[in-house]
């Protein structure tokens, strides 16, 4: 198949049409990828493999058309519409029987481009090839687990269904899942890219009384007052914690989320929250510095940091949720896709990301 292939020796990706793909196993689906965001987490994979001398296919905010189906499946068959979800859970184990799919450890397998059992469903010249972050949204075909794919209406525009598999579930997951987010509260979000502008979505949803945004790039902030947002702060000439507690008479924000992977502002999120409230930790630090927070200011003051991980979504139950908060106009989708490219054009697309154009850059891989 042709891919965009991430050899793990320049920071940009190169496209290969000799990638071998697997026929799918029991339990597994194939799926012909039409359209895959970019998140901010391949350009971290990407950073983060540079002189690793691995090479993989990235990409996991996938939605296309089921090709074919391992023995056993029953849940999609050839030619259905359907979305991938990064974290595909077994369904059995400890943590999934207590609701927490996230935890899974098959799930969580993600992190590794491989399968549990360590095997690949991509190969190149017979070496392996690794399914970057569990997906491997950036070639034309991939094989997931059952768990790892949701069904789609035929009707639906898979060019904007894409982003819910990671920046909706992740943002608005946090949202209601993590942090539920009463009627009233008050939130603060800083970082305003496809997690950011998800949560605002969500604390929208949940009836949040103010929505504070915190975002250096002036586009994003006023992208956000769209999304829902109710004041909107620039963190180069605001000083975002005297702000938010201005703005919510000298209490704090119940809510702070810090949706841009950078360990500093989880301070900033603490301070800015105000007496027992809580910091829901949403981006990831790419660098993994570390935060400076005190432990006792946490112990003194009653509050809490709390980590979300694709926003704690269970795919089959959440991700239907969405679409259809998107049909009845409360999601909207169409607004965050701010780039559009080709999958050729993939590194311009990631250009656009470490400059902070736009929400969420959107490729079509397949037609």
């Amino acid at each position: 198949m042709r891919a965009a292939l991430y050899e793990g020796v320049e920071p940009q990706l190169s496209f290969v049409d000799d990638i071998e793909i697997e026929e799918p196993r029991p339990g597994e689906v194939m799926v012909r990828v039409a359209n895959c965001g970019i998140c901010h987490s391949d350009l971290s994979m990407i950073d983060m493999m540079v002189g690793s001398g691995s090479t993989a296919v990235l990409g996991h905010e996938a939605a296309g058309t089921v090709e074919q189906v391992g023995a056993g499946v029953t849940s999609v068959a050839a030619g259905d519409k359907v979305l991938l979800t990064p974290l595909a859970p077994c369904g059995s184990c400890y943590f999934c029987a207590r609701g927490e799919p996230t935890a899974c450890s098959v799930a969580q397998s993600f992190t590794s481009g491989l399968r549990p059992d360590g095997t690949s469903p991509f190969s190149r010249a017979g070496a392996p090839v690794l399914r970057g972050l569990g997906v491997g949204g950036f070639g034309e075909f991939t094989v997931v687990r059952e768990s790892g794919v949701v069904k789609l209406a035929p009707d639906t525009p898979l060019d904007v269904a894409c982003v819910v598999g990671c920046a909706i579930q992740t943002g608005v997951g946090a949202v209601i899942n993590t942090a539920r987010v009463e009627p009233g509260a008050t939130v603060l979000v800083t970082g305003l890219g496809g997690i950011g502008i998800s949560v605002v979505q969500g604390a929208r949803l949940a009836g949040a009384s103010q929505i504070i945004v915190s975002d250096p790039v002036a586009e994003r902030r006023e992208a956000a007052l769209h999304f829902g947002a109710t004041s909107a702060l620039d963190p180069m000439n605001d000083d975002v914690v005297a702000k938010s507690k201005e703005l919510t008479n000298d209490i704090g924000v119940d809510y702070a989320f810090e949706a841009a992977g950078v360990a500093p502002l989880i301070e900033t999120c603490v301070e800015a929250s105000r007496v027992r409230g809580t910091t829901v930790v949403v981006g990831v630090d790419a660098t993994l510095a570390a935060s400076s927070v005190m432990g006792a200011v946490l112990a003194t003051y009653g509050k809490r940091i709390v980590g979300s991980l694709l926003g704690d979504c269970h795919p089959q139950r959440d991700i239907p949720m969405f679409m259809e908060l998107w049909r009845r106009g409360q999601l909207d989708l169409e607004a965050m896709v701010s780039n559009r490219f080709a999958i050729d054009d993939a590194n311009e697309g990631i250009a656009a990301l470490r400059a902070a154009k736009g929400i969420r850059t959107v490729l079509t891989v397949s037609s």
